[in-house]
């Protein structure tokens, strides 16, 4: 089973703003107290003072003596610029949440703020929770809470309420991402039935990696307020300022490690089972004769360990695709048979038509193929180029070619525009709808609308027949007045 290790960890911050107590010599009175917002106070910040500097190693130092220590940020003397400033984390290393997410602020929790995450050492990140005093109005979304969650949508991200708004207590500042209410809907509110829990981990698709995470990130977007609006003489009271964020995590080593210990400044699983690599994602060479597998966590209580077996198979090397293979005997080679998880070639290094390989997962990897699902209406065919762009029809685009070029609209694959509001305008009144057709008015027809239906002889009604006789008599006095200009 995977090594459970608490992460306290603070590896990077970065910010939109520059922090008073940080880069900024410059001496900040933020002793401005008023008697409806107490817990909006401060001591002196200097960053030119070392007692009284606030830098990020004091959101994960060890408080001794009762005494508070916090990063802070420049107050908001330039409002209203936005005061905004992103907190990063990263471990190197693949972690599992194991217990809530609680960060610690003093003066005043954040009105806005999201917590995000990634998979991928912060080159992309996707939200985790949106933390707003009004959700629909900072991220239109209604609020909710962890604990009315259910197990048919247990990973949706929610935006909560819970932690932003005022409650004029200075004991309220933690905020939390609730793992523990999560778990609680398979395993009870006490998390007494862990094998109910763990049996949906193995089982329901999405729930494992709902808690895997590499990087996580705190945007801060708008500071405590105090239940009031923002004070314009006195803009020094906001700010952001945390004393601890704790995040109690394991190494994934998916269930092939007892232990995940700092290796050269990194964590680092110690792979069993016959497995390696950083989270034990692979089989040792020569333990490929069959294909790896995460460990199991059932039956419960020991689980299933799924153990790399050596190979017997000669010289046969097929990155963990197949466990066969044949001496060609003309050609004096031994090639891998019946390769799985959509590759091929002679050591299943190659990806199957339709589908191309996965630069960022390892060779044995059995998802190193990934599908191109190019559109069969916009694209020539199924296959894709060695980034997934697929081949596109004329006047199509787009990675999977569903998209169309400008002057086209899509209909089960992209034809020409017959209407826009550019170029091809409706007449006489009609409108454009979805650049397939002129919606005309009843008086017209045509493509573009601009042939009258009173011609041919087709009777016109009432207002359309009005309209002809006015200009009929209109005629002959325009005339007469062109007439008369003329002489």
């Amino acid at each position: 089973m995977d090594y459970c290790n608490n992460v306290f960890t603070f590896l990077g911050l970065e910010t939109f703003q520059s922090h008073c107590c940080l880069w900024r010599v410059r001496k900040v009175s933020l002793s401005l107290c008023l008697q409806e917002n107490p817990y909006l106070c401060s001591d002196e910040c200097d960053a030119s003072n070392p007692d009284l500097a606030h830098p990020p190693q004091l959101m994960q130092d060890r408080e001794r003596s009762g005494l508070i220590t916090y990063w802070q940020t420049v107050t908001w003397r330039r409002y209203p610029e936005p005061l905004q400033a992103n907190i990063s984390l990263s471990w190197n290393k693949t972690l599992e949440l194991t217990d809530d997410i609680q960060i610690t602020f003093e003066y005043g929790r954040p009105t806005v703020m999201v917590l995000e995450k990634s998979l991928n050492f912060g080159r992309t990140w996707q939200p985790y929770q949106y933390y707003a005093d009004d959700c629909v109005d900072a991220f239109n979304m209604a609020p909710r809470r962890a604990r009315d969650l259910t197990a048919a949508n247990v990973t949706r991200v929610i935006c909560t309420e819970q932690y932003s708004r005022w409650v004029g207590s200075k004991n309220e500042k933690v905020v939390r991402f609730e793992v523990r209410s999560r778990f609680a809907i398979f395993a009870g509110p006490r998390l007494l039935d862990m094998e109910g829990l763990y049996t949906r981990m193995e089982s329901m698709k999405g729930l494992r990696d709902f808690f895997t995470f590499t990087n996580l990130r705190l945007r801060l977007l708008r500071p405590a307020l105090g239940g009031t609006y923002v004070q314009r003489d006195n803009l020094l009271k906001y700010f952001y300022a945390i004393s601890n964020v704790e995040v109690l995590a394991r190494c994934k080593c998916n269930l092939h490690a007892s232990q995940c210990l700092y290796v050269d400044g990194n964590l680092q699983c110690q792979c069993e089972h016959n497995t390696t690599g950083q989270d034990c994602q692979r089989c040792k060479k020569g333990f490929k004769a069959k294909t790896w597998k995460s460990g199991s966590y059932l039956p419960t209580p020991n689980g299933s360990p799924n153990t790399c077996e050596y190979g017997s198979a000669g010289n046969c090397e097929c990155n963990g695709h197949s466990n066969r293979c044949s001496y060609i005997d003309f050609l004096n080679i031994v090639t891998c048979v019946s390769c799985k998880h959509n590759t091929r070639g002679q050591n299943c290094e190659h990806c199957r038509m339709g589908f191309y390989k996965n630069t960022s997962a390892e060779p044995d990897d059995e998802n190193v193929c990934i599908e191109c699902n190019c559109n069969t209406m916009g694209s020539l065919h199924d296959r894709c180029n060695g980034t997934g762009f697929c081949q596109c029809k004329e006047s199509t685009t787009g990675v999977k070619c569903d998209d169309c070029l400008p002057g086209y609209y899509w209909k089960q694959g992209c034809f020409p525009n017959v209407c826009d509001d550019e170029l091809l305008l409706c007449q006489n009144g009609g409108t454009c709808v979805q650049n397939q057709r002129c919606s005309c008015p009843p008086d017209f027809k045509g493509v573009l609308c601009q042939q009258s239906r009173c011609e041919g002889g087709k009777k016109c009604n009432s207002a359309s027949a009005l309209t002809l006789s006015l200009a009929l008599l209109l005629c002959p006095l325009l005339a007469t007045l062109l007439g008369s200009a003329a002489s």
